[in-house]
């Protein structure tokens, strides 16, 4: 990626956040990289480079800055919203797919040599899958060395690393400080809440209209798996080594999320998709920039800046909220869903809600139910799950049910890909081969598993209404053609069009 030098060094020297995760600062003269925001003084022009991404500047033998903390800055929206490999590997990795599964398994997810896409990605940003991999390690046990009472070599397998050794030599490079220094200069206690409980801070690029957000998803929140309350949402992930319990809080400046882990292994995941759930990484800027430029939207856009586009946690979950609410109200679908859910656990139940059984050494969390033990459910069933479900627990028509049945199958036997590293453009298509399954529900998957921005629901009647509310075009074909001026972000012109109706 090229960077130039001019506009990157402008953006250092008025400390504008909103270039925060497009690049980083290396300094030479003192051996660190920042941040753009970085409150320190703006180095001298021939003491600074500039690198596309943390584990570039680490590769550089510089290390991450103590007071601005460059590592915990939001990730570059190119990487949120790219489709194509370096995106989608982008995507993939922070999901932790190299941790568990190592650069040939992210090779063989993205279908390329491990040769051909290391030079991809450093081309575009300066290291290659390992180098990025370990750049958010590193991330992932600061943030356990910080907020938790783990020994040493705990956070050092939960944060991905395969031996202490390893652990100690990448904090010390890439901090310059031992793991107990950081500890020692963090001087705080572990999160209350018991172990696996974890609390940080989320960063976002400014504005965030965190009402909408909040609003959209408690009025589809189900019972069991999610609730809005307080200006809280608070959900059950499905993640690799277990299950987790998340409560976000959008406060000024930040998201502060507080995460219950089965295993601590999954950190780097459940927080990746809960920056997805809250589109975190998007730039508000270039989006509402672009919108504002329609004279219908602009005053929307100056009433409400930073809408953001609700993505998902769970690609199949997604897929079956989106066949449910073909052609139904979203309080009705809601209801229908509610029906596949698996019962309450009975109190005193010795099942825990993971997702399978947690590892030796690793503590399940709280029993539903109980107080702490927060939501009373078992969280939306998996695939495999729904396939297991009589006919009896569909209630919706027998069409329906026979949908979400295909698209389990396809899901178990690893046909349709929804993960957030999957081609979109490959996944519509089979999306659309399923019978059942049309442009509306593919379109609307699309947008909040996949994570296209440009997704325009044009046949949608609530679309329709809003278009019609703001004195657009409200036939379906006519409304399509206007809203090329919407692209790239036509998904977020579509939740505003959403919200006037």
């Amino acid at each position: 990626m090229e960077l130039d030098f001019e506009r990157c060094y402008r953006a250092v020297d008025s400390r504008d956040q909103r270039f925060d995760g497009w690049f980083y600062t290396g300094v030479t003269s003192t051996g660190i990289y920042c941040r753009p925001s970085c409150p320190a003084m703006t180095p001298k022009r021939h003491n600074v480079r500039f690198f596309p991404s943390a584990a570039a500047a680490q590769g550089a033998g510089l290390r991450a800055c103590r007071r601005c903390r460059p590592d915990a800055a939001p990730g570059s929206p190119q990487w949120d919203v790219r489709a194509d490999v370096v995106g989608r590997a982008m995507r993939l990795i922070a999901d932790g797919v190299v941790d568990r599964d190592g650069v040939p398994g992210l090779a063989t997810r993205l279908g390329y040599t491990e040769r051909h896409l290391h030079r991809m990605l450093c081309a575009e940003l300066g290291a290659g899958p390992l180098a990025l991999a370990r750049a958010q390690r590193a991330q992932t046990a600061r943030i356990l060395i910080e907020t938790t009472g783990l020994g040493m070599a705990e956070v050092a397998f939960a944060a991905g690393f395969g031996s202490v050794r390893q652990f100690n030599d990448t904090v010390r490079e890439v901090y310059a400080a031992a793991p107990s220094e950081l500890r020692d200069a963090q001087g705080r206690a572990p999160v209350a809440g018991g172990p696996g409980t974890i609390a940080l801070r989320l960063a976002y690029r400014p504005p965030l209209h965190a009402a909408a957000l909040l609003d959209f998803l408690a009025l589809r929140a189900l019972p069991g798996v999610e609730e809005v309350r307080d200006g809280t949402y608070r959900r059950r992930l499905r993640l690799p080594h277990g299950g987790a319990e998340v409560e976000l809080t959008p406060v000024a400046g930040h998201v502060a999320a507080t995460l219950r882990l089965a295993d601590m292994r999954d950190l780097a995941p459940a927080v990746a998709r809960c920056r997805r759930l809250l589109d975190l990484d998007a730039d508000p800027a270039a989006v509402d920039g672009t919108l504002a430029a329609d004279p219908a939207l602009a005053p929307l856009v100056a009433a409400e800046p930073g809408i953001r586009v609700p993505r998902a946690v769970d690609g199949f979950e997604m897929l079956v909220r989106a066949i449910v609410g073909q052609q139904v109200s979203v309080t009705s679908a809601r209801t229908t869903l509610t029906h596949l859910l698996p019962p309450p656990p009975v109190p005193g139940d010795q099942e825990v809600y993971v997702a399978e059984p947690a590892p030796p050494g690793h503590k399940l969390l709280d029993q539903p139910g109980e107080p702490g033990g927060g939501l009373v459910g078992w969280g939306f069933p998996a695939a495999e799950e729904v396939l297991g479900i009589a006919d009896s627990g569909f209630r919706m028509p027998v069409g329906r049910r026979e949908t979400i049945r295909a698209a389990a199958r396809a899901i178990v036997d690893g046909e349709l890909d929804l993960d957030p590293g999957g081609d979109r453009e490959e996944a519509v298509r089979r999306l659309l081969k399923v019978p059942g399954i049309g442009p509306w529900t593919a379109g609307y998957v699309s947008m909040r598993a996949l994570g296209d921005p440009d997704v325009l629901l044009h046949t949608d009647l609530a679309v329709r209404r809003g278009a019609a509310a703001l004195g657009l075009p409200d036939n379906p074909k006519t409304l399509d053609a206007y809203a090329e001026r919407w692209r790239p972000w036509r998904s977020y012109a579509m939740i505003r069009l959403w919200r006037a109706a």
